[in-house]
């Protein structure tokens, strides 16, 4: 086994504490790759709050660092190189979604970077919030030059979730787009609606938001609390992009979405209640994403060099994550924060 160090969940103080973790041996298609960057997000701070002590916790699922170890039937990586890896680090690969360059569907479901169950020896996978990490060269992603690593570790995982439903419902010039929640998602979401060409709008709680969305892109800002401005931007949007985390009526952002136009929920994940009324007028569609394939992750950095997009962060040593959290919480972060492991050294 190898031996590294990272932040592990402490399930009676919901805390992170320095301690030293254990990497399997690499594989024959195994990379170790050197964490440099590993962002924090809403699932990270879930996880640990949820955490019972129980089996051994290390969040971090969107990270970049430098390949330090390759196995003996690696191809595509050599030592040095920049890599970056999300939040699935394998699945079957022989089922339909698999197949399909879908992984983040597979009907076996994916093997998550933390929390899930290595499928070759069944120990829980540690996640990114550490020095090393190991991991299947297929699930590892060129890092392209020019992209800043610790601004580009948070497309592995807010990135790529919003990357993909815009791609799969085509937007690009022509397109009426608008992103609900100027956070970690919808930042991102708005800068590649930007890039592919659409027509792009935030829709924020209060006006507050209105020099950020026109920093990043955004032509228009509509303020959810205002009857009027609701009114006059009804059925004004060919997708609405919902990045919003808590809870909340999906009807006034449907009445929002243009005819045969779609509202994509990417925010909040949990129980939702809808009218059918609110999808019939208008024939309007209500749809869901979550992660990418590989292929897709893929082509969301190659997008991401071409345009020069990463993500808005605030880069914080690692010793500072339980303050990160704590922040993350109050949503006091504009937009994602980034943790640096070179500490753990």
């Amino acid at each position: 086994m190898r031996t590294t160090t990272g932040w592990q969940a402490d399930g009676a103080t919901a805390e992170l504490r320095r301690t030293t973790l254990e990497r399997r041996d690499l594989r024959p298609d195994d990379l170790a790759v050197r964490v440099d960057y590993c962002g924090v997000c809403h699932t990270d701070l879930h996880a640990v709050r949820a955490h019972d002590g129980g089996r051994a916790l290390v969040p971090g699922h969107e990270f970049t660092g430098v390949v330090t170890g390759t196995g003996s039937a690696v191809t595509r990586f050599s030592v040095g190189d920049a890599v970056a890896v999300g939040n699935i680090v394998d699945s079957c690969g022989e089922c339909p979604m698999c197949r399909a360059g879908q992984e983040n569907f597979c009907h076996a479901f994916p093997t998550l970077t933390y929390g899930g169950i290595d499928r070759h020896d069944g120990t829980a996978t540690l996640g990114g919030w550490s020095r090393e990490y190991v991991v299947r060269e297929g699930f590892a992603y060129a890092l392209p030059a020019g992209l800043d690593p610790a601004a580009a570790a948070p497309l592995l995982c807010a990135g790529v979730t919003v990357w993909e439903p815009l791609h799969s419902l085509g937007v690009g010039p022509g397109t009426r787009v608008a992103v609900a929640g100027l956070g970690g998602l919808g930042h991102l979401a708005v800068k590649f609606a930007v890039a592919l060409g659409a027509e792009t709008s935030v829709i924020s709680r209060s006006a507050d938001k209105a020099d950020d969305a026109r920093r990043l892109g955004a032509q228009g800002l509509v303020v959810s609390t205002d009857p009027d401005q609701l009114a006059d931007a009804r059925d004004r949007f060919d997708v609405v992009i919902d990045t919003i985390s808590a809870p909340h009526d999906l009807a006034p952002y449907l009445r929002l979405v243009a005819m045969d136009g779609t509202l994509s929920l990417v925010g909040h994940l949990g129980p939702v209640t809808v009218e059918a009324m609110d999808l019939l007028v208008g024939r309007k569609k209500l749809s869901s994403a979550g992660s990418g394939g590989r292929p897709a992750t893929a082509a969301m950095l190659d997008f991401c060099a071409e345009h020069a997009i990463t993500a808005d962060i605030e880069l914080l040593p690692s010793s500072q994550v339980d303050e990160a959290l704590t922040r993350l919480g109050r949503n006091d972060v504009r937009y994602r924060f980034v943790l640096d492991l070179s500490d753990l050294d």
